[in-house]
């Protein structure tokens, strides 16, 4: 029986869509427009409205700020974000981070970690009962 090799598709080429809309559709539709069509959680906090910072944040935007600082790292991405690029804080650094299409209706904290991955080193000497007996050359 032969096994079956499967290839590494390549990435896709087309254009982008959420919901059957093109980005060209999404950046020309209003808010009130875009709202039947986010997640809920989503559509929840736009519905609430926004908060100081956040209308802070949208009006930088529209103002064409070259470089936007951010440490409002639950603002949801709007189509009209793609493309450009933020530095959003991690909690210790400003981490830049260009917009893709993908992120549409994500929050920015998501693409700034705030949390390292940790690598631990080899044990100390009287660090356990084993690491007794390591030699020491």
């Amino acid at each position: 029986m032969a096994k079956k090799i499967q290839k590494k598709l390549p990435r896709r080429k087309e254009e982008f869509t959420y919901h059957g809309f093109k980005l060209d559709e999404l950046r020309a539709m209003s808010l009130q427009d875009l709202i039947p069509h986010m997640p809920s959680s989503i559509r929840r906090k736009v519905l609430r409205g926004w908060t100081i910072g956040e209308e802070k944040f949208l009006s930088d935007l529209k103002n064409q700020e070259s470089r936007i600082r951010t440490h409002q790292r639950d603002m949801i991405i709007l189509p009209e974000m793609i493309g450009r690029e933020f530095e959003i804080h991690n909690g210790k650094d400003f981490v830049r981070v260009e917009i893709q299409p993908e992120a549409v209706f994500h929050y920015l904290g998501e693409f700034a970690p705030t949390r390292r991955k940790v690598s631990h080193g080899s044990a100390g000497i009287g660090a356990t009962r084993s690491s007794k007996f390591v030699p020491l050359k």
